[in-house]
């Protein structure tokens, strides 16, 4: 299962906490048609990595987090 996503961070707040990112959009790329799936997570959730992303996305869909690929704009 593949997802690509767009993001929106904030660099003020590295002076202040680690660097964080929202999800902005996110795609799930099944049979050669992107589908958006942003309603799926919180888009609130400020994520400190990919990987944390990643992990959600495998806790979402119930899914091995091996057999997710993810990749930003």
């Amino acid at each position: 299962m593949n997802f690509t996503f767009s993001s929106e961070t904030r660099p003020d707040q590295a002076r202040i906490e680690p660097a964080t990112f929202q999800v902005q959009q996110i795609w799930q790329h099944a049979g050669g048609t992107p589908r958006d799936v942003s309603h799926l997570i919180d888009r609130t959730y400020r994520y400190h990595s990919v990987r944390e992303l990643h992990w959600h996305l495998a806790d979402r869909f119930a899914r091995p987090v091996r057999s997710l690929a993810i990749s930003r704009v």
